[in-house]
């Protein structure tokens, strides 16, 4: 049986994207219908990019992508969590994952890569 997911008025749900192995919280972002059936088709993850607009593959243009294990669905149905197999860095930043700081701006966070040489 699939789970029929909940994308609300926005046609969008979070998703939560956490290193299948070790459990640490890489990211979240948002997710479309198509993103999700593209995820489920290709094993990699796909999002919905609010601000631009259109669905996006993670590590397409970086190469930093995420091998997607497992999807699940919380209670409601409203909102994913991806299981992943991360290469490198989930976060622009360069961090290994978007969760680097505390709230009192200590980065706490594994720096991975140099985004000015990813991010020309």
């Amino acid at each position: 049986m699939t789970v029929e997911v909940d994308f609300g008025d926005d046609g969008l749900v979070p998703a939560v994207a956490q290193d299948a192995e070790s459990g640490e919280v890489l990211m979240l972002a948002y997710v479309s219908p198509e993103a999700l059936e593209r995820t489920l088709e290709t094993g990699r993850a796909h999002y919905y990019s609010r601000s631009r607009d259109e669905l996006w593959e993670k590590g397409a243009s970086s190469g930093h992508t995420q091998a997607v294990q497992e999807v699940r669905v919380d209670c409601d149905a409203d909102t994913l969590l991806y299981l992943v197999e991360q290469n490198v860095g989930a976060c622009h930043t360069g961090r290994r994952s978007c969760f680097y700081r505390t709230i009192d701006g200590e980065d706490v966070g594994e720096k991975v890569f140099d985004p000015d040489d990813v991010y020309e």
